[in-house]
């Protein structure tokens, strides 16, 4: 018997899915909170009680149902009630096999389950947020290296350039006086 199986049996039903199992065992604490105050002696407090289970429909499982047909056969083996007047027991549910065609543990399997699915959509976001900050921190790269303004990312080539031109405006000027020096026969020491 597999471990599966054994958190699926309960009362000496193997139920289909783990809830019907939780469902199963939450029945057989109430049967043993209500045996250990039943009284076998008073058949009309067990009809009391019989009914009441009923009417609050306080058992939907096998384990339940099964509950309650022993109290109704001990209600009818009593001989001062008539058992025209003992309930019967309700079912609240179909046995055509829809029931099971929708709760098919194989078809849950095969379908992917919306945690997946959450997962899914997750990671997708996930990746284009990341592609997103990717091409944001490149664009500010390109735009701090294609600057005027000096900035850590182009401050050689800006500082390079800004010498440049200011040594090449200096040789001009250089040019021009010396020019002008010849002009005017100013002897150069």
């Amino acid at each position: 018997m597999s471990s599966e199986t054994k958190t699926l049996s309960v009362g000496g039903y193997l139920f289909y899915t783990e809830k019907d199992a939780q469902l199963a065992r939450a029945e057989e604490q109430k049967i043993e909170y209500l045996e250990a105050r039943i009284d076998y002696t008073s058949p009309e407090s067990i009809r009391y009680i019989y009914e009441q289970t009923i009417r609050e429909r306080l058992f939907r499982t096998p384990v339940g149902m099964h509950y309650l047909e022993k109290l109704r056969e001990f209600l009818l083996a009593q001989e001062n009630i008539d058992p025209a007047s003992v309930m019967d027991i309700p079912l609240y549910m179909t046995f055509d096999g829809e029931l099971r065609g929708q709760t098919n543990p194989a078809r849950e399997r095969v379908v992917p389950s919306q945690k997946r699915d959450k997962e899914k959509t997750r990671f997708a976001l996930s990746v284009i947020l990341n592609v997103l900050l990717i091409a944001a921190i490149a664009a500010m790269f390109y735009i701090s290296f294609k600057s005027e303004q000096p900035n850590i990312v182009n401050y050689e080539r800006v500082i390079t350039s800004k010498y440049a031109s200011w040594e090449q405006e200096l040789t001009e000027r250089e040019q021009v006086i010396r020019e002008k020096e010849r002009e005017l026969k100013i002897r150069q020491e």
